[in-house]
């Protein structure tokens, strides 16, 4: 399958509406997701000039999206990664993901981190309480039988960096992941 991928900037309102309905499908197991404002997620990307975000489309029909924050000199967040749940499994985000590689790597970044939550037990780390030595439970996390982005992530070279234990309540953690680009 060939990708075409088109910055947000770019896309037509009913590309931006098909863009939310991609973040609400890919999200559904979390229905707390972006507090339902899925809508005002992507209308954030062309608003805040710190965020940047852009598709990836197979003829005229978007698959997924992927956006950026500038957070510090060097180092930029990946936030969100979605793919149309019909669409997973296919190439797609790990296409998405290295084209976002690319293009902050062109403008100086040296690391891509991101934080992938398990509010929903797809980790070793669900439902445990990480004090003391929250640092100690990185070693032994491994996926579910539900499974988890953090093992996608792992894939493609990132690697947990740390955890924000009971982000989304207690014994649901924050895993935060990075690369060196």
């Amino acid at each position: 399958m060939t990708l075409r991928f088109v910055d947000f900037r770019d896309l037509t309102a009913e590309q931006r509406a098909d863009a939310a309905r991609v973040l609400r499908d890919a999200f559904a197991h979390m229905p707390d997701a972006f507090d339902g404002e899925f809508d005002a997620e992507v209308d954030g990307f062309f608003d805040d000039e710190d965020r940047e975000a852009f598709a990836a489309f197979s003829g005229e029909t978007l698959l997924g999206w992927i956006g950026r924050i500038e957070t510090y000199d060097h180092a930029w967040e990946l936030h969100p990664l979605v793919v149309d749940p019909a669409c997973q499994r296919r190439g797609i985000g790990a296409a998405l993901v290295a084209e976002l590689e690319a293009r902050v790597k062109a403008d100086g970044v040296l690391t891509l981190y991101l934080g992938t939550d398990d509010d929903f037990g797809g980790t070793s780390l669900a439902g445990v309480d990480l004090f003391p030595n929250v640092a100690g439970h990185i070693a032994g996390v491994r996926e579910s039988s539900r499974g988890h982005p953090f093992a996608f992530y792992q894939k493609l070279g990132y690697e947990i960096v740390g955890l924000i234990p009971d982000a989304n309540g207690r014994g649901k953690p924050d895993i935060w992941m990075a690369k060196r680009l």
